[in-house]
């Protein structure tokens, strides 16, 4: 290669870098998407695999470093990945929503720049589009303390990711066609433990040693309850922030929820199950793995032990008991307690409520009857570009008012810097997992019936947990505080994904004039772009 056209490509690639952390580590990822034969049920299926991985591969990370991650599509429909919990500083462009970023067409491919500013703790990505969260593409995501952070508990001997959700024999075009004919979605198949069905999935132990897990429920449909026999499960991070070490024997996760916990493989040396079964639904689905000891005197035996099915009140008074460590160091040195969430004033209430019902002999999902429409170019694109006539700031009010569903391509404006409430009511007979993208935010408060001012009087103020995902149990309600302290465009969506898709979703608009990097990077230089954005530039290389 001439020297002179070599220099110009560096220069290229590393002005397409630089918005990044400069002084921060980089860690580079080429991914190839393909399709692929899998059989997690014991049925051929066509699923995503990612360089022939099915789960994807793991993202081994440190807080602050930045991520190129270059995606080759290589199948025959668009693709997007999203990544769930990773907030995206001042840069919602690279999100992986539809809302925020153009889908990479077949055949081509796009760099993702991510960096995970200022966090800790254990996520996943997972494909956005359509229904094609069904087919796979997903993976863990860990992000280590910098090596001078003191974290909470000992090094552990060893640390395993877990995905685990519901699964269906079905095709994601099959699902997604099935929905499409306004039907809803049937139950699921069977649960899948890193990809593997029954007795499919193993993890090797010491006796005497202590092992982490970061667990995800990457499902589609349900709340899944998590346990090992005869161990006990001590929590130690929940979705970025370190917890107040409760233990416990088994442990509920929600829709899009994450967790770590620990457990010491002290009982005598044999193989033990792992059981994974739905919340909250007749029948009930469970699935098994192995815990194996190393010196092991022979395998499972007997029936797996049995867990929490359909008791309401033991999740939610699990999830009550989930607080936030003040004392332990979270990305920073200083500790988690030193921001006092509990003592500032909100600026701003936001109530909204799920709901469920037809529109022109179809089933559609709402939040404040509003169903979400895709639009024809991404949110934040039409922002940008100012592109009249893609969506209408305000599109969503800030509280039910009991009408029909109707269609509409929600946005719900807010100011940067605010700092509000948002009351999720759920009136349904199901749970629901609300999750947002771009933030961390408190769980101040959940309870049974309707929300009203004086359920603030019961508001934990001074050590709620803070995640990027919460539950709602039916009839209930369950109130968060967020900073809205990220400028961008951001989904908040139901995770039950056929709801997702369906309309129950919206877009928060976290907006400001001001135009310093400081408050949002530019448009990333090499943003696709689609619909009415095309043709526009982004910037000079």
């Amino acid at each position: 290669m001439p020297l002179r056209l070599a220099v110009a490509l560096f220069c290229a690639t590393a002005s397409l870098f630089a918005i990044a952390g400069a002084d921060d580590p980089y860690r580079f990822y080429s991914w190839n998407v393909t399709y692929g034969d899998i059989y997690p049920l014991g049925v051929r299926q066509t699923g995503f695999l990612i360089n022939g991985q099915f789960p994807g591969p793991e993202i081994h990370s440190v807080t602050n470093d930045n991520l190129i991650i270059n995606v080759f599509n290589n199948l025959n429909e668009s693709f997007l990945l999203s990544w769930n919990g990773i907030q995206q500083r001042r840069n919602s462009y690279e999100d992986g929503v539809f809302g925020t970023t153009c889908p990479i067409p077949p055949g081509k491919n796009f760099t993702y720049i991510l960096q995970v500013k200022d966090q800790i703790g254990s996520f996943y990505y997972f494909p956005s589009l359509g229904f094609q969260k069904a087919a796979g593409g997903f993976g863990g995501i860990r992000i280590l303390s910098r090596p001078r952070i003191p974290v909470p508990f000992p090094d552990p001997a060893g640390d395993y990711t877990l995905l685990i959700g519901d699964w269906y024999k079905s095709n994601h075009t099959v699902l997604q066609a099935h929905l499409d004919r306004g039907k809803k979605l049937p139950f699921p198949d069977g649960i899948l433990i890193n990809g593997r069905g029954p007795g499919g999935a193993s993890l090797n132990v010491e006796q005497g040693k202590t092992y982490r897990l970061r667990i995800s429920n990457v499902g589609l449909q349900n709340s899944l309850n998590f346990r090992i026999q005869n161990h006990r499960l001590t929590l130690v991070e929940v979705e970025g922030t370190h917890t107040l070490q409760t233990t416990y024997s088994s442990i509920d996760l929600h829709l899009g929820q994450s967790c770590s916990v620990l457990f010491t493989a002290d009982q005598p040396a044999q193989d033990y199950y792992i059981v994974v079964n739905t919340r909250f639904t007749n029948p009930v689905l469970t699935t098994t793995g192995t815990l194996r000891y190393s010196n092991s005197a022979g395998p499972v035996s007997g029936p797996p032990p049995g867990g929490p099915t359909i008791q309401i009140d033991w999740s939610l008074n699990q999830a009550r008991s989930i607080r936030t460590n003040l004392t332990a160091s979270g990305p920073r040195p200083n500790p988690q307690g030193s921001y006092h969430y509990g003592l500032i004033n909100t600026s701003r209430t936001i109530r909204l409520a799920n709901s469920a019902g037809q529109v022109n002999g179809k089933q559609r999902y709402a939040i404040n009857s509003v169903s979400f429409v895709q639009p024809d170019t991404p949110l934040k694109l039409a922002d940008y570009f100012k592109i009249g006539g893609v969506f209408r700031p305000g599109s969503i009010s800030d509280n039910p008012y009991g009408g029909g569903i109707y269609l509409d391509t929600s946005v719900l404006n807010t100011d940067y810097r605010a700092f509000i409430e948002i009351v999720f009511q759920n009136d349904e007979n199901i749970v629901q997992s609300w999750h947002l993208d771009g933030y961390s935010f408190f769980v101040v408060g959940m309870d049974g019936g309707q929300w009203t001012a004086a359920s603030r009087n019961g508001y934990n103020l001074r050590d709620a947990i803070s995640r990027c995902t919460t539950q709602v149990y039916p009839k209930s309600w369950t109130a968060i505080y967020v900073a809205l302290d990220n400028v961008g465009m951001w989904n908040l969506r139901s995770e039950y994904w056929a709801r997702r898709y369906l309309g129950q979703q919206l877009y928060l608009r976290v907006y400001t004039d001001s135009t310093s990097l400081r408050d949002e990077f530019p448009i990333p230089k090499n943003a696709l772009l689609c619909g009415r954005a095309v043709g526009r530039s982004t910037r000079p290389l």
